[in-house]
């Protein structure tokens, strides 16, 4: 039920029960109420309203826990506005990231590099504001975390009680362990990140698959192992070939959640606009992302088909149009008439 439906039965039951009364104490006519709470919107725009995600529990914590106990493949997307967290949530995501891509994907930028961490604050409010069944998390953007421990805490209490997030997520293994334990020991949860990094790609030549010797694939688990001592919920595992993953999974406690990484860890999560195809013909795609839709095509079939219309008067038509009495049309026409001669 809408917010605004059940706001106007909450009002017709009141006026019900409790009509109001006049100066002189007798009952006034519930009419007015009945009519204001049947009347329809007329205004340019409306909310998107609620999601089917409002209808199931919150996903929290335990809910993920209990998920990667029995081992049931918890999902992940990312999303960076109302509309994208509102179709994520309604699709009945376990975990919603605010991701840095949206440097990319949202705002346009080159890189994550370029992402700060008050752009990161709008849209984890933006995100937070639709989701109501996901667990969100909101990426700690490069530069908000890595100058120190108190950094870290003070830009992960920022995007919680500000962003309106659950919990936080940022990069790096057995260097970001002590960060990640004194984020933890104030009390929100963290989401780690080992593998490809990407705010650390300079650093690593590029955006290149990592742990494909032996020695890199220990520096995998090593870094896995670190921030789940340091006490992550969970880990993302990004761009490490599959045995690798899988293994990784089975030596940890916590679920991993994997980008490019094989279908042997805890979870799996993608970026919404890669997957739903929501960018244009000829755009690179990364290996391991597979695109389920084509939201370019639909998006651009309805705005030309909008355009044309526009062009040839076709739209808008008499449907979609508000109606005025005939009588009160010839009195305006007879009135503007006289003004003008």
């Amino acid at each position: 039920m809408s917010r605004q439906l059940l706001r106007s039965r909450v009002l017709l039951q009141h006026s019900l029960a409790h009509p109001p009364l006049s100066s002189s104490g007798s009952a006034v006519p519930i009419r007015p109420f009945l009519a204001a709470a049947a009347q329809h919107r007329w205004s340019s725009h409306s909310p998107l309203g609620n999601s089917e995600g409002s209808l199931r529990k919150k996903t929290t914590l335990n809910t993920l826990r209990a998920l990667h106990k029995r081992g049931e493949p918890i999902t992940m997307i990312t999303a960076h506005d109302f509309p994208s967290a509102h179709v994520a949530d309604a699709a009945g995501m376990d975990m919603i990231l605010v991701g840095d891509s949206l440097a990319m994907v949202a705002l346009g930028m080159e890189d994550t590099s370029e992402v700060l961490l008050e752009e990161m604050l709008l849209h984890c409010r933006s995100v937070a504001r639709a989701t109501k069944g996901a667990f969100t998390i909101g990426d700690l953007p490069m530069g908000s975390y890595e100058i120190s421990p108190s950094q870290a805490v003070e830009s992960s209490i920022r995007l919680i009680k500000e962003g309106r997030v659950q919990a936080v997520k940022l990069e790096g293994g057995q260097s970001m362990a002590p960060t990640i334990e004194r984020i933890t020991s104030v009390g929100i949860p963290v989401l780690a990140h080992v593998g490809l990094t990407p705010q650390r790609q300079n650093a690593l030549g590029g955006f290149r698959v990592q742990g494909k010797t032996k020695n890199t694939a220990l520096e995998v688990l090593a870094d896995a192992l670190a921030v789940q001592a340091a006490g992550a919920f969970a880990v993302v595992l990004e761009a490490v070939p599959a045995e690798v993953a899988s293994l990784v999974t089975k030596k940890l406690r916590i679920p991993t959640i994997g980008i490019g990484a094989g279908n042997g860890c805890s979870g799996q999560v993608l970026v919404q606009v890669d997957m739903s195809g929501n960018f244009p013909p000829g755009r690179f795609l990364p290996k391991f992302v597979k695109q389920y839709g084509d939201v370019w095509s639909e998006s651009m079939r309805a705005i030309e088909t909008y355009r044309s219309e526009v062009k040839s008067r076709a739209y808008p038509a008499t449907e979609h149009t508000y109606p005025i009495p005939p009588e009160e049309m010839r009195e305006f026409e007879r009135v503007v008439d006289e003004k003008t001669t």
